[in-house]
């Protein structure tokens, strides 16, 4: 009798590859999982920030025609308004005007922007938490919540902005310093070397004396010195397998340098490229929270983490300042530690 092998295949287990099985690892870690589920769950929703706290309402229902106020510019005239300039859905003016006769106006969960100052204040700023203001307002009368949702998002770009380049850039240059060796590796680690020695805060705060403060100026110089970390723990690995068997085969069968770093000796070398990310990314964020805080880091106008512990450093009275602010980037430092940790776990070769 003749066999089926289709009927064998299907009989036998599918074998999981080495991603799922580094996976599974993962999930056994309820610590970092839940952290990376928790993390997801915050930066996803935060990426929405327009949707969960402005000043404007993302619908209105106007004379049986619908405006959407967050993504268009609408003139006060539209509304019943008397001039042409851009409506102030604040004023009770407008907002009567809008939700007469049955029309409606449907704002955020938290009707307040980073940038909108709360002119209805009866009472001094910084002002202490109420009804209309969940977390209090800063010292020029902004909405606290406002600016922590839009600092949080803000800093996570940047943390992964910043995490990118310099993992690529320290793959680089640790794939050539370990892949090519000898006058290449030596050349490398005393340019190193020189580079790691310069003064990174002193350049900081020349370069930001020359020109205009801007996110795109500090990612650029703090990507300048952030891949060297990474680069050495690149280095050793391509070192160490650059005269591997498989390595030498490959070279004798004609192929080319390019493709023998990129198929056989990188994948080997991401384990901690991998399992650094999280740690990089958390040193990207106090990065940028402490260079605003000394007021070397993004324009004043622009919400951020660092320049509210500043104001609640200058505000010891207002408690809510300094602590919504810690609680947010604690939190955030302490899932990313976690799921770090569990990367750690995940990718260790001695572990099954």
């Amino acid at each position: 009798m003749q066999s089926h092998p289709k009927s064998e295949i299907k009989n036998q287990k599918p074998r999981n590859s080495l991603t799922q099985r580094r996976w599974k690892r993962f999930k056994k870690n309820k610590r970092g999982y839940y952290s990376l589920l928790i993390f997801s769950i915050f930066f996803i929703t935060c990426l929405f920030a327009e949707g969960l706290s402005n000043d404007k309402p993302f619908l209105v229902s106007y004379e049986g025609n619908f405006y959407f106020p967050i993504f268009k510019t609408y003139p006060e005239t539209v509304f019943g308004g008397d001039f042409e300039t851009e409506a102030d859905y604040r004023d009770p003016y407008i907002l009567e005007k809008i939700t007469e006769n049955g029309n409606h106006a449907f704002f955020p969960l938290n009707p307040h922007s980073y940038s909108s100052i709360n002119l209805e204040l009866d009472r001094p700023v910084p002002a202490a938490p109420d009804s209309n203001n969940f977390l209090g307002t800063d010292d020029r009368g902004r909405d606290v919540l406002a600016r922590l949702i839009y600092g949080f998002r803000l800093s996570i770009l940047f943390g992964l902005c910043l995490t990118f380049i310099g993992t690529l850039v320290g793959i680089l240059a640790g794939a050539v310093q370990g892949y090519f060796g000898g006058r290449t590796d030596l050349f490398f680690q005393r340019f190193i070397e020189i580079w790691g020695a310069m003064p990174e805060l002193y350049l900081l705060i020349i370069f930001s004396s020359i020109f205009k403060p801007s996110m795109l100026l500090l990612l650029v110089l703090l990507s300048m010195f952030g891949w060297m970390g990474l680069s050495d723990y690149v280095r050793a690995e391509f070192l160490k397998g650059r005269n591997m068997d498989y390595v030498n085969a490959a070279r004798a069968l004609g192929v080319g340098n390019i493709t023998i770093m990129w198929r056989h000796l990188l994948p080997n070398g991401m384990t901690p490229v991998i399992t650094f990310l999280p740690f990089r990314m958390s040193g990207a964020i106090l990065a940028l929270t402490s260079l605003d805080f000394l007021g070397l880091g993004v324009p004043p106008t622009t919400p951020s983490l660092g320049e509210l512990l500043a104001q609640g450093k200058n505000n010891i009275e207002a408690w809510w300042l300094s602590l919504g602010t810690f609680a947010v980037l604690v939190g955030t430092l302490i899932l990313l530690i976690f799921i770090g940790e569990a990367l750690r776990e995940t990718f260790d070769p001695r572990k099954v």
